[in-house]
C-alpha cells in the first residue's frame, strides 16, 4: 500500500471500540483514512453516526473493491475469523482487535499472510493502548530477550486492587468491576484466566517465535483467591497480581505460563493498579523496560487500532522475525516453581508431589503451605484449580536445577506432613 494511498475502511462492529475508532478518525484528518461502510447486527439501534454508513450485509464491505482496509472489532470469534480470512483473500489489508480469534487461529492466519502478502495487524488484541507487539517485533529484534512479564487483563487487576486497597471480598470486588463496566456480566473469560492466556499466546509468537494454542498453555485466573490470601501477602510485603510470564531457561528453551503471583513493591508491576495493564521486558543490552497504560476502554483500544491503520500507510506488516528469520524457541516444562498454597483441608493437597516445604501454617478455617512443585505436575493435574484451593507463585518462582532427593522426605517430616 503506497504512502499516498487514501485508506478506505470497511468497519465491522460499532460497539465501544468501533465507535471510539469512528470518533478518533474524525479528529485525525491528516491520516487520510475514512470509514465508508460499517457492518452491524441490528440496524434499528440508535448510533452516533450517519445512517447511510451502516449495513447488515458483510459482503457490502468484503466485495467492495473500493474498500482497501477492513477493520474488525466484533466479539464473535467464528464470524471474526471468516471476515479476516475473506478480506485477506479479497486483497484487503486487515486490522483486528479480536484476541480470542487470533490466538485460536494463529497458524492459519500466518499461512494467509504468507499466501496473500498483505498486512494483518492486531496491536489492540494484546494490551490495548500499550504498543507491546510492535516493540517486540522491532525494538527487540536483534536483542537477546531474557524475559517478558505482564499484567494483561484489566478486569482481574481491578478486582485484586480493590481486594488489597479497600479490603473487599472477591465477590464484592467482582460486583464493583461489573457495575463500572470493567468486567462482563459473565466474567468467566477474564476471571478464570482465558483472556490473559489468549493474549499471552499472541505475544509469545512475537517475543520468541512460539506458536501455541492458548489451551496448551499453563494458566489459571484469580477465581480462587481469598481475602485471607491477600492478608498473608500483605503481611509478607507482597501484593497478588495475575501475571503472564515467559522466561528463557539456561537450556535455551522458554518457560511460559499465566498464574497468580506475589509481587513486591520493588517490582514495576506493583504500580499497575485498577484496570491498567503493564509489561516488563528484560533483555541482554537494554536491561529492563517497563510499559504501562490502559488495557481496555473505548479510546485506549481505539488508539491501538488507529496506530495500526496509520502503519498501513507505510506498508507495514509483521515480519515475525523470531519465527521466520531466527530459530524459533520452544516451550519447556522441565523446571520447578516455588508456590504458596492455601486450602481448607489438607486432604485436598497431594503431599507426595511437594518436592520440599519451606513454611507450613495451620489455622482454623484456612491453612497454607509454601512449597516447591515441579511444573509438570501442575500441567498434568487439576487439584490446584479446585474452588477450595488457592495457588500463587512467588515472585521469582522458577527453580531450574535442584537436588531434591535428599531434602524432600526430610522437609515433609519437619513440617509434620
Amino acid at each position: 500500500m503506497a504512502i499516498n494511498t487514501s485508506l478506505r475502511i470497511g468497519l465491522f462492529g460499532f460497539g465501544v471500540v468501533g465507535e471510539g475508532l469512528y470518533k478518533a478518525l474524525q479528529q485525525t484528518p491528516t491520516l487520510q483514512a475514512t470509514i465508508v461502510k460499517i457492518c452491524i447486527k441490528n440496524k434499528e439501534k440508535k448510533r452516533n453516526a450517519p445512517a447511510d454508513l451502516f449495513t447488515l450485509e458483510k459482503d457490502d464491505i468484503l466485495n467492495d473493491t473500493s474498500i482497501n482496509v477492513v477493520v474488525e472489532v466484533i466479539d464473535d470469534t467464528a464470524a471474526a475469523f471468516t471476515i479476516v480470512k475473506t478480506a485477506l483473500l479479497n486483497g484487503k489489508a486487515v486490522v483486528s482487535a479480536s484476541k480470542k480469534m487470533i490466538a485460536e487461529n494463529l497458524p492459519e492466519l500466518l499461512q494467509l499472510q504468507l499466501q496473500t502478502q498483505l498486512p494483518f495487524l492486531y496491536e489492540a488484541s494484546a494490551c490495548a493502548s500499550i504498543p507491546v507487539i510492535r516493540n517486540l517485533e522491532e525494538y527487540f529484534d536483534n536483542d537477546l530477550l531474557h524475559s517478558i512479564k505482564g499484567i494483561i487483563n484489566g478486569s482481574t487487576n481491578f478486582i485484586l486492587t480493590k481486594m488489597f486497597e479497600e479490603k473487599l471480598s472477591f465477590t464484592d470486588a467482582l460486583l464493583l468491576a461489573q457495575q463500572l463496566g470493567f468486567a462482563e456480566s459473565n466474567p468467566t473469560l477474564d476471571v478464570e484466566g482465558f483472556d490473559a492466556a489468549n493474549k499471552w499466546s499472541i505475544l509469545l509468537a512475537h517475543a520468541y517465535g512460539i506458536v501455541i494454542h492458548p489451551n496448551k498453555l499453563l494458566f489459571n485466573g484469580i477465581q480462587n483467591i481469598q481475602s485471607a490470601d491477600a492478608l498473608v501477602a500483605k503481611d509478607k510485603g507482597y501484593e497478588i497480581k495475575l501475571v503472564a510470564s515467559a522466561k528463557k531457561l539456561s537450556n535455551g528453551k522458554v518457560a511460559a505460563y499465566v498464574l497468580p503471583q506475589f509481587v513486591s513493591s520493588q517490582n514495576p508491576l506493583s504500580f499497575v493498579r485498577n484496570e491498567y495493564n503493564g509489561a516488563v521486558i528484560e533483555s541482554s543490552f537494554a536491561d529492563k523496560q517497563f510499559f504501562y497504560g490502559k488495557g481496555a476502554g473505548s479510546f485506549p483500544t481505539a488508539s491501538a487500532v488507529l496506530s495500526d491503520i496509520g502503519a498501513l500507510r507505510y506498508s507495514y506488516r509483521y515480519e515475525y522475525k523470531k519465527l521466520y528469520h531466527q530459530t524459533p524457541h520452544t516451550l519447556d516444562n522441565n523446571f520447578y516453581v516455588r508456590t504458596y498454597i492455601s486450602f481448607e483441608n489438607l486432604q485436598h493437597i497431594p503431599k507426595e508431589k511437594l518436592e520440599w516445604v519451606e513454611e507450613w501454617h495451620s489455622a482454623e478455617g484456612r491453612s497454607y503451605i509454601v512449597a516447591v512443585l515441579h511444573v509438570k505436575h501442575l500441567a498434568e493435574s487439576n487439584w490446584w484449580r479446585e474452588k477450595n484451593v488457592s495457588l500463587i507463585l512467588h515472585e521469582d518462582a522458577i527453580i531450574e536445577n535442584i537436588d531434591i532427593v535428599t531434602v524432600k522426605k526430610k522437609s515433609l517430616e519437619l513440617a509434620g506432613l
